[in-house]
């Protein structure tokens, strides 16, 4: 009875996600974790506990807005500019699968009776997809992190103190506390 609820909890949790999508919307572009975008920024009193790996990565669009700061080669910006592609088209059609996944997880959920095993088979298909965007999305940023010298790390990690003063500094920095 513990696995059925759990499984419903986390379907009625993925089905919220994907329904979240307009249908016939492209998906979005890569998004790091735990960076929201705009007109997307949680309205829930307590926010969700930081990503601890947030202060140890850049986003991509905060090295390419930033290029001229930053004093990027042209074959930095050329290595970014293809990484970034790469990533976006292999998110993309990830995204979709996840569409797809879901809505199969949604139609096993909705009869009075739900078969356990395929519930919970179709379950791992969607969280197995849900890691594959994950990994691609950390995968992206250790490769432009990669291709950045210490100082321009170090100027993205100052740039990124001023817009947002909560967030740690460098890696040697703490993670912020968890409330």
């Amino acid at each position: 009875m513990k696995a059925l609820i759990a499984i419903v909890f986390a379907a009625a949790l993925l089905i919220t996600t994907a329904a979240a999508q307009e249908p016939g919307r492209p998906p979005r572009a890569p998004h790091p974790p735990n960076m929201p975008e705009a007109g997307n920024v949680p309205k829930h009193p307590h926010p969700p506990n930081p990503d601890p790996l947030a202060h140890l990565m850049f986003p991509p669009e905060m090295i390419m807005s930033h290029a001229r700061q930053l004093n990027l080669t042209d074959d930095q910006k050329a290595f970014m500019r293809s990484e970034i592609q790469k990533t976006t088209a292999s998110f993309q059609e990830l995204q979709w699968k996840l569409q797809d996944q879901m809505e199969l997880l949604h139609e096993s959920m909705k009869s009075t009776s739900v078969n356990e095993q395929q519930a919970l088979a179709q379950l791992d298909k969607v969280l197995e997809i849900e890691r594959e965007i994950k990994r691609l999305h950390i995968g992206l940023a250790v490769r432009l992190k990669n291709r950045l010298t210490p100082e321009q790390q170090e100027q993205l990690h100052k740039m990124r103190m001023e817009h947002h003063p909560g967030m740690p500094g460098p890696p040697d920095a703490p993670p912020p506390p968890i409330q």
